[in-house]
């Protein structure tokens, strides 16, 4: 995993880091999002929903952009939509104006000398030789990548129009009619003359 020591020496990098637990590129691709979305909004980290954010993966790149844009599930302004791209969106409630960040899928490729090497590496009987041209042609690529800025790891597509999602729900609570477990009344689902709670309605349709 080649990454610039100079991105490594960041404090906001190395808080993202930390909240995640270890260094990958998930999350280096995560931070590179959040500085270039937060750039082209000129906006800074959410105090409160000022910012909002929808990401179309859940991996570790996510941990970063909660870190930056201080937008979390916590505050309502973080959303995730289960379609397993490395996509996101940004957007300012100040400006109503968005940005959607897709991955280049050059990203993503890899050379099919450096495939065969990878193999080899895993192999006992791997040589030194092998493994030192594929450590190197694995930097190079690392460089070429990381030399374009964060401009080049992504696609931008600009939102000038943006529907932003209203902003985080604010209910009372009541006792689910089965479980009696508190719970926020909007989240309560109607089963015959009952109110109860999505975790009794899904048990009672598995029965």
């Amino acid at each position: 995993m080649y990454i610039p020591e100079s991105l490594q020496a960041r404090p906001d990098y190395q808080q993202c880091i930390a909240f995640h637990g270890h260094t990958c590129m998930g999350v280096t691709i995560g931070y590179l999002a959040a500085r270039l979305a937060m750039e082209l909004l000129a906006e800074m980290r959410a105090v409160d929903e000022e910012l909002i954010t929808i990401v179309e993966t859940d991996a570790c790149c996510c941990d970063a952009i909660q870190v930056l844009t201080g937008c979390t599930f916590g505050k309502g302004n973080f959303f995730y939509l289960d379609y397993g791209k490395m996509a996101f969106t940004f957007a300012s409630r100040a400006s109503g104006k968005g940005v959607r960040l897709v991955l280049k899928p050059e990203v993503f490729a890899v050379p099919e000398k450096e495939q065969q090497l990878a193999k080899r590496v895993s192999q006992p009987d791997c040589s030194t030789a092998e493994k030192k041209e594929y450590e190197q042609m694995y930097e190079n690529r690392g460089v070429q990548l990381f030399a374009k800025g964060q401009a080049g790891f992504f696609d931008v597509q600009y939102l000038d129009h943006f529907k932003l999602p209203d902003r985080a729900p604010r209910a009372a609570s009541k006792a689910c009619d089965i479980c009696g477990e508190m719970v926020m009344e909007t989240k309560l689902e109607t089963a015959g003359n009952h109110k109860i709670c999505r975790g009794c309605l899904t048990a009672e349709h598995q029965v």
